[in-house]
């Protein structure tokens, strides 16, 4: 699976492979990518807005 379709798969953007196996640990995995994903996002985004309002 190429990397940019998996960051689509935690952010909602694509549909999930149905045939792909689903355990509470590989549940548990993307729940903690999808929250450092959107941490990061939210960190650039207050970098910015710091850098440009300042």
């Amino acid at each position: 699976m190429g990397f940019f379709r998996q960051i689509g798969e935690y952010l909602f953007l694509v549909k999930r492979d149905p045939n792909q196996e689903r355990t509470g640990m590989m549940k548990a995995m993307h729940g903690m990518n999808r929250l450092s994903i959107l941490i990061f996002l939210v960190a650039i985004i207050v970098i910015l807005v710091r850098k440009f309002m300042h």
